[in-house]
């Protein structure tokens, strides 16, 4: 099986084998494809903003989107955390904004 590419060592437990997408193919497991964002929505949008190397602030996002803070910050922690899977990381200087970052990106 593993000559044919169906299974291959885990990368996390040794003397594991896991199905390869070949593998889950062969027995009708069909594998879904990763989320993506349409472009030109308020989620692409948001995405844009906090990919951006300065990041984003709470104010910047809300003006951007038109959306009230609480949903801007459950559009990170569901949409883009949870659903896209992106990293989000914030960092609070003082005298400043929180600033928030993607720092993985599988868009």
């Amino acid at each position: 099986m593993r000559n044919a590419q169906l299974i291959e060592a885990s990368a996390s437990e040794p003397e594991v084998y896991v199905a390869t997408a070949t593998g889950l193919q062969e027995i009708g497991i069909t594998t879904q494809p990763p989320r993506t964002t349409r472009e030109g929505t308020k989620q692409a949008v948001l995405i844009g903003l906090l990919s951006r190397a300065e990041g984003a602030t709470l104010p910047q996002m809300t003006e951007a989107t038109g959306w009230q803070v609480h949903t801007v910050r459950g559009a990170m922690a569901g949409a883009l955390k949870k659903k896209l899977g992106l990293e989000i990381t914030s960092e609070k200087q003082t005298g400043t904004d929180r600033v928030y970052r993607i720092t993985t990106t599988t868009v």
